[in-house]
């Protein structure tokens, strides 16, 4: 696998890592089994990143990972957990107080000391811009409950804001290939102030993968049933905010690029993940995973060969064509 440094932390990361936003069963049911049995086959395939949330599950996510890294004290996993959405979405609440309820509650959930990563989670747009935040994750960092603090956005010029702060080690943002923007503004800041960027998002909830058709059904408390229309969180986050069956369209074009230039060496989901680690700038990029099947071939892009320019027109060609006017101004 790939290594690659995760911005100010300083420390090195698998290029691919491991979203766990299914593995708090928000998404569909899975049990802790089977979550437990996706972080072994992603460790075992050479992943060392995971990315967690204190509301994934409630806390389930956490939890789990905290039994894990119990069992595995010396893997060198590098957990990154986010905070913020367990109080109503004012600025107000993005105080120290709160912030140290917070990791302590996530440090507990670990079962460690200290937090390697805490990211806010896709907060007001004004908290990006508030000093008074940043002097209190400062805080925690100087009472040793988190080791590097980060930020969660959706917007392209939340990141922009976020990197031009010292002592922002990473930012975590949507970028695939239906989400282009990052490229052209955000990625070169990050690069050129050492700041780590998290890739989320990679498959588009999956429509990269090329697996979905118009008759696919997702279980009711999948997201990407209930906020297709933005109803429970920024739209973004659910199939990129691309309407579903333009993304169809879409996929099953990137399906053809992917088997034109590189044959059957990597699945279209591969491919997928593959260019955006391989984006100058990112750190590591965070598919989720259901289960072990997943989990490997999601770790195995970690290895892909550069992709190269004539992948990577591709791609731009559909986003130019299928995609760019459905997507917000914003991201």
């Amino acid at each position: 696998m790939e290594q690659q440094v995760l911005g100010r932390t300083g420390r090195l990361v698998s290029a691919v890592g491991l979203g766990t936003w299914q593995l708090g069963a928000d998404w569909g049911e899975v049990s802790e089994g089977d979550a437990r049995a996706v972080l072994e086959a992603s460790l075992e395939a050479g992943v060392t990143f995971f990315d967690t949330a204190d509301v994934y599950g409630d806390g389930r996510s956490e939890q789990v990972i905290g039994t894990f890294l119990k069992e595995h004290p010396d893997a060198g996993i590098t957990v990154g957990t986010k905070m913020g959405r367990r109080l109503d979405q004012v600025p107000e609440n993005y105080v120290l107080d709160n912030f140290r309820q917070w990791t302590d509650r996530s440090r507990q959930n670990l079962g460690v000391d200290r937090l390697d990563l805490v990211q806010l989670h896709c907060p007001p747009t004004a908290v990006y811009s508030m000093d008074a935040v940043y002097d209190a994750l400062d805080q925690l960092v100087a009472d040793g409950a988190i080791a590097a603090y980060g930020v969660s956005v959706e917007k392209t010029s939340e990141a922009l804001e976020a990197i031009a702060r010292p002592n922002v080690a990473s930012v975590q943002i949507i970028l695939n290939a239906f989400r282009l923007k990052p490229l052209e503004e955000v990625l070169p800041a990050a690069s050129a102030a050492g700041v780590g960027i998290i890739a989320r998002v990679p498959l588009a909830s999956g429509l990269l993968s090329g697996k979905y058709t118009k008759d696919t059904v997702f279980a009711e408390n999948d997201h990407r049933t209930f906020n297709r229309d933005g109803a429970a969180f920024d739209v973004g986050e659910t199939f990129s905010g691309v309407p579903y069956e333009v993304g169809l369209e879409a996929a099953a074009r990137f399906t053809e690029l992917s088997r034109d230039i590189l044959g059957d060496s990597l699945t279209p989901a591969q491919a997928a993940i593959a260019w955006v680690w391989q984006q100058p700038g990112v750190s590591s990029v965070i598919p989720g995973a259901r289960n072990v099947e997943q989990a490997r071939a999601n770790a195995a892009a970690g290895h892909a060969e550069t992709l190269g320019p004539l992948f990577t027109s591709g791609v731009r060609e559909i986003y130019d064509e299928m995609i760019k006017e459905h997507v917000h101004d914003k991201w």
